[in-house]
């Protein structure tokens, strides 16, 4: 089987996953002792959305730009502003490409 994330990237599951981490991370970041965090999966870590492998499947479409674009409204957006902020930070202008 040849796995390519690019192909993936912004899935449903994909978002799931993240969000997820970046809850972890930022409960995490409240404890006044240290931590590590080692990725032993980590992939390119930015993929560009309008590039030819991501719009061949546009899986994206059902997992990042359903959220990006949903209206914000709690709790939704406690939950997933964490996750959507750092996305946000490699989408200046709030258009979604990365």
């Amino acid at each position: 089987m040849n796995y390519r994330h690019v192909f993936h990237a912004g899935n449903f599951a994909d978002v799931h996953k993240h969000a997820v981490l970046v809850r972890i991370l930022t409960h995490l970041r409240l404890k006044p002792s240290a931590f590590r965090i080692i990725d032993t999966h980590g992939g390119a870590g930015r993929y560009d959305l309008q590039g030819a492998e991501a719009t061949r499947g546009g899986e994206w479409h059902d997992g990042i730009e359903r959220i990006w674009d949903a209206p914000k409204r709690q709790p939704l957006d406690a939950l997933l502003g964490p996750y959507l902020d750092v996305v946000g930070a490699f989408n200046p202008g709030g258009k979604l490409r990365v």
